[in-house]
């Protein structure tokens, strides 16, 4: 049996960046967080399909670990699926060029009144590449010490009646792998904090790795710089 993947060696496979051509793209809804755009790819060989993908500006979690090896796991209301969900803290990026680390460090104060002194990279993942480009990633916060009562974050629509609960590590992995947990970044984290901790942390990654699938334009923008670089080009 071959031991645990460290942060420094080689994957046996990698998602790679290989864009097909975009022949048409419009944009059927332009909303507060994200867009809807209808794209027609050319997949070669002759197929064209259309796919309608959620634009999205991107999120981070944060598995925050206490030093009992308990997990905080946040109760919140989810209209879409009409539950409350057990969740991680997590968060929009949509302030503009925040690290990702600084993003996280502040959903972490504003979910959950917590501050860490140690921040590493646990996982990144896509939540549905089949129909949006949210990328997502999880981190890793130890050393917890509590937020001031004066500085703490006045909580808001559905994080008004946020329930916070500490879960001891193993208990929390039961409760994915029993379908218990359902949202993406509880699950993941979870399981990918349970897969680091078995391998002595030693899959962690630095807070600040770069992280190239997080996005840097919306595909409105990037379709609009394709033209002008294209128009550019023919003038040449």
């Amino acid at each position: 049996m071959s031991s645990p993947e460290g942060a420094g060696a080689s994957p046996v496979v990698r998602d790679v960046l290989a864009p097909r051509p975009v022949l048409r793209r419009e944009l059927i809804h332009h909303g507060r967080i994200w867009d809807v755009v209808a794209d027609d790819v050319d997949l070669g060989g002759g197929t064209v399909v259309s796919r309608e993908v959620v634009d999205h500006p991107g999120a981070v979690a944060v598995v925050a670990l206490d030093d009992d090896g308990r997990v905080l796991l946040l109760r919140q209301y989810r209209h879409p699926v009409g539950r409350e969900l057990w969740e991680v803290p997590a968060g929009l990026l949509d302030v503009p060029d925040e690290p990702a680390d600084v993003a996280a460090a502040r959903e972490l104060g504003e979910e959950a009144d917590l501050r860490a002194a140690r921040w590493d990279v646990l996982v990144d993942y896509y939540t549905s590449p089949g129909g949006s480009s949210e990328a997502l990633r999880v981190f890793l916060a130890r050393d917890l010490s509590a937020v001031p009562d004066a500085e703490r974050h006045v909580r808001e629509d559905e994080e008004r009646d946020i329930e916070l609960r500490w879960v001891a590590l193993d208990d929390a992995v039961a409760a994915v792998l029993g379908g218990a947990v359902h949202n993406p970044s509880a699950v993941v984290g979870v399981l990918a904090a349970h897969a680091a901790r078995a391998a002595g942390w030693s899959t962690l990654r630095p807070a600040d790795v770069p992280w190239p699938e997080r996005r840097t334009a919306t595909m409105t923008e990037r379709a609009a710089t394709e033209v002008r670089d294209a128009g550019a080009a023919d003038q040449g």
